[in-house]
């Protein structure tokens, strides 16, 4: 394999690195929630339409030029960015998920031309062996989460989330930072369900009554589902399909 598998935080992390060298393949992984969602949607046949935070007008435009529903909150509407939420739609639905994080970073992979996939815990296997396939440069970008005054807020889950799929990857291909990412799995593994439990991210989802979202988020390779996002006819981001048969 020819290319180097390099990592960057967010959407500035994700600016930067394009500047230095467009990759052709970003991998975002946001554990909590929308990169398991869209794995658990897919498992059942339902396709996920990424979408930008705080832009409810937006969001219900796009679901009405696509036949989608629109995913509310958690604990507000059905359905929800909860993974088990999406994998109880019949399939064939389409869903407009809006995402502070894992949507906002892989649209703006898409604006650059980049292939976008998502990696979680839960496919991290799926997706080392569908990049090492395309032998491509490629950037994990752990999408984190945000503080009160929308400055980065790195999350643990996700950086667990970039190294595991690193820990499937040929070590010699690795940057630096994707090989600490790497690490930081291999050292976290056999205990998984623990670490993402005791994580900020998880303990603030585990207080709104959703422990379940962050079990399921922890079981690692329990799916071979690689979402890839697609293109729409005009050109924009369309929806999630699974791109694991693409590696064969």
């Amino acid at each position: 394999m020819g290319g180097r598998i390099f990592c960057e935080w967010g959407p500035s992390g994700l600016s930067a690195a394009v500047a230095e060298g467009p990759p052709r393949v970003v991998v975002v992984c946001d554990v909590l929630i929308f990169s398991t969602a869209a794995v658990a949607a897919l498992e059942a046949g339902v396709l996920v339409h990424p979408h930008a935070w705080g832009d409810a007008a937006g969001a219900a435009a796009l679901a009405g030029a696509r036949g989608a529903l629109v995913a509310g909150r958690r604990g507000e509407a059905e359905p929800s960015a909860s993974p088990r939420s999406l994998a109880r739609l019949p399939a064939g639905t389409h869903v407009v998920v809006p995402s502070p994080n894992g949507a906002t970073c892989a649209l703006a992979a898409h604006r650059v031309g980049a292939e976008v996939v998502l990696g979680a815990l839960v496919n991290a296997q799926a997706v080392a062996q569908y990049v090492q396939a395309l032998g491509a440069v490629a950037l994990l970008v752990p999408a984190g989460e945000r503080w009160p005054d929308g400055s980065l807020r790195p999350a643990l889950e996700d950086w667990l989330g970039a190294g595991a799929v690193a820990a499937a990857l040929p070590e010699d291909i690795l940057s630096e930072e994707a090989a600490a990412a790497r690490r930081a799995y291999e050292g976290a593994r056999t205990r998984l369900a623990r670490v993402l439990a005791a994580s900020r991210s998880g303990q603030e989802l585990i207080a709104r009554g959703y422990h379940d979202d962050v079990e399921w988020a922890g079981m690692p390779d329990r799916s071979s589902a690689v979402p890839q996002l697609v293109s729409a006819a005009d050109g924009s981001a369309g929806w999630f399909r699974d791109a694991s048969a693409l590696a064969l």
